[in-house]
């Protein structure tokens, strides 16, 4: 095998596939990318076995053939050349050499057939989605995907197709989102699936222009945008019933602007004890407070927020940190919250209502303490 390219895209295309090459793995050979050049193009492939990156990249091709070089050598070397033409070749003994204008760097391959097969995935459904749709949705539903792997049905967000539209569900279990868009057409498929993690948040990085193509198969997902090709498998679990946790009839409203106070909460957060993260609501309808106080370190601080509160009053305590989260992904300039009683779930929304899209957010309190 033998072919030359430019650094750029040789640098832009191992980026890309670092993604998906684990730092360690019993697979030595999982540390590695498989190069395959043919007469028709030259593709550059990584994988962790969870998901697997594929890349296309124009080449000056002279000898066709494939191989399996170390990622992290690969990546290295061609971060520290200057703009210049690079010459990659492999010789029968599996001997590779990395040529430029001023220096060559030899080193080792791995055969090609040692390198995990692409997953089967005939018999796919196609769907296409706008990429700036998919991204809305990535940016929406992910910051409240849940870490713990003990519970995989949560560590990915549940993507519902329906006719005339698409709904994407996430939670960690004091947090849930249920974001919805009326404006996708899903090419007459209906179904759930959930997409893990890091496949969403290797697309939130991808600069995408026009349509993703999904091909969505019983146990992976692929999506195609321009010549780059990203699979994961689909997580093979039940996702919680989220309807049955969303409440009906939460009677009681705040309503402010979300830089006030997403800003009380940053700051009054500053002075809450460092292992809870605990600040209290006080919510009526002459003063809306946020509050705080750390025995530990005799510290407390407290802020009046601008907002408007119906309903009886309440003191509500909250993770400051998921009270962030959640406040800083409503979308527009307002949030309106609507809470019941201290130990029940709030909603907020941004109470603006756009046009073919409904977000809510869900969030668990804590219990203050006496």
């Amino acid at each position: 095998m033998k072919f030359s390219t430019s650094k750029t895209e040789l640098q832009q295309a191992l980026q890309k596939l670092s993604k998906a090459t684990p730092t360690r793995s019993t697979l030595p050979i999982l540390g590695c990318v498989l190069i395959e050049s043919t007469e028709e193009k030259t593709t550059l492939r990584a994988t962790d076995l969870e998901i697997t990156i594929k890349v296309e990249i124009p080449v000056s091709l002279e000898n066709v053939g494939s191989t399996a070089l170390p990622h992290k050598t690969l990546l290295d070397i061609t971060n520290e050349l200057s703009e210049t033409r690079v010459t990659l070749s492999v010789d029968d003994k599996n001997k590779a050499t990395i040529s430029t204008d001023s220096g060559q760097y030899d080193l080792m391959a791995k055969p090609a057939d040692e390198f995990p097969a692409v997953p089967d995935v005939s018999g796919a459904q196609s769907v296409e989605i706008p990429g700036k749709m998919l991204k809305d949705i990535i940016s929406a539903t992910s910051f409240a995907v849940s870490r713990d792997e003990l519970k995989p049905a949560i560590t990915g967000v549940l993507f519902r197709f329906v006719e005339g539209g698409i709904t994407a569900v996430s939670t960690d279990g004091h947090r849930l989102v249920k974001y919805t868009r009326k404006d996708f057409n899903s090419n007459n498929f209906k179904g759930d699936m959930i997409v893990p993690r890091k496949f969403l948040s290797f697309m939130s990085t991808q600069s995408t222009t026009g349509n993703v193509s999904l091909l969505i198969g019983e146990n992976h997902l692929t999506a195609i945008t321009g010549s780059d090709t990203v699979l994961t498998r689909i997580i093979d679990e039940r996702f919680p019933d989220y309807e049955s946790v969303i409440p009906k009839e939460n009677d009681k409203t705040l309503k402010t602007e979300k830089e006030i106070l997403l800003g009380a909460i940053r700051r009054v957060s500053i002075f809450s004890n460092k292992s809870t993260h605990q600040v209290a609501l006080n919510l009526d309808s002459a003063a809306c407070k946020i509050t705080t106080e750390d025995p530990e370190k005799s510290s407390k601080a407290q802020e009046d927020v601008s907002a408007e509160f119906n309903g009886e009053s309440l003191t509500i305590g909250y993770n400051a940190e998921y009270l962030k989260d959640v406040v800083s992904h409503v979308s527009g300039k307002n949030v309106i919250a609507e809470f019941s009683t201290p130990i029940s779930a709030a909603l907020f929304s941004s109470g603006s209502t756009e046009e073919n899209i409904e977000s809510i957010m869900l969030l668990m309190p804590i219990r203050l303490n006496d």
